[in-house]
């Protein structure tokens, strides 16, 4: 008996002591959190989406405060949003030039040859891992909608030649179609770089126009009539915007293929389908 006594004399002993170091180490570690941190949280707005080059609306939230970013680095709030909380900090808006989503493929519809049908769970990743889509282009969309269902603000709707129209308004460039893309055929660009090229293929000539009608052929003409701002690289034009020498339309002009656009707006047409939270949740369902 004696020992058992002992024993909760000493846990009671050992309890009392680590308590009060924790105690004092609460008040001289504790780091005062600024009350505007809360009402940030709450004037952002949570969708956590990670446009804004944070984890999180929490994580913007603080570096805010830290003065390192400006409001209008989050483009899902709204401007009155931005204004609050620009208001809220005492700071300027600032400026955020938009983003969205682009896709390096215009293969649609009876553009690309087929080689079988896909049947199967209507999944890109799932038709990537059966067969690799059933297409001739191996590199090229497979227009099953994985970026659709994906995509936090519905601003990617599938068009009629299966296609993702991504629609500028709606984008947020938060970057869920480039993480859920398999064949990662989206990549995120400012709206004030027009000259893009749609096609991601590596091949070269008559392999490259066989398997799609719009495909790069890597002839090269595209670099010839905008040196200094396009360059050839491994059979496909890449487009530098930093340099002396800017992109310009005439880059285009003699594009045998199309595979190399000025676009001046949305990339594809399609018409902006807003999807009711049932539909997102019965899509979610079916995801591979």
């Amino acid at each position: 008996m004696e020992t058992i006594l002992t024993a909760a004399a000493i846990m009671t002993g050992l309890g009392t002591v680590f308590g009060l170091l924790l105690a004092t180490a609460d008040i001289f570690l504790r780091v005062e959190e600024d009350p505007r941190l809360e009402e940030l949280d709450t004037l952002l707005p949570g969708n956590n989406c990670g446009a804004c080059g944070q984890p999180g609306c929490h994580a913007f939230a603080e570096k805010l405060l830290d003065g390192q970013v400006q409001p209008a680095r989050c483009t899902v709030s709204s401007p009155e949003g931005l204004e609050e909380i620009a208001h809220l900090l005492g700071v300027e808006v600032g400026s955020q030039e938009k983003v969205v989503a682009r896709l390096k493929c215009a293969g649609g519809h009876g553009l690309v040859r087929e080689l079988a049908p896909y049947q199967g769970i209507e999944s890109c990743r799932a038709a990537v891992l059966v067969n690799g889509g059933g297409r001739a282009c191996a590199w090229g969309c497979l227009g099953l909608g994985d970026c659709d269902r994906a995509c936090t603000f519905d601003a990617i709707t599938m068009n009629s030649q299966g296609l993702p129209t991504v629609h500028l308004d709606a984008c947020t460039a938060c970057g869920d179609c480039v993480d859920v893309c398999p064949l990662d055929l989206f990549v995120l660009e400012p709206v004030s770089h027009k000259l893009f090229v749609q096609c991601n293929s590596p091949l070269a000539g008559e392999a490259a126009r066989l398997r799609c009608q719009v495909a790069c052929d890597a002839c090269g003409r595209c670099a010839a009539d905008n040196p200094g701002a396009v360059e050839m690289v491994g059979g496909l034009p890449v487009i530098h915007y930093e340099g002396e020498e800017k992109p310009q339309e005439k880059a285009t002009w003699r594009c045998p293929t199309g595979a190399i656009v000025w676009l001046k707006g949305q990339q594809f047409e399609g018409e902006f389908r807003a999807k009711t939270q049932s539909r997102k949740e019965e899509d979610a369902k079916g995801r591979f």
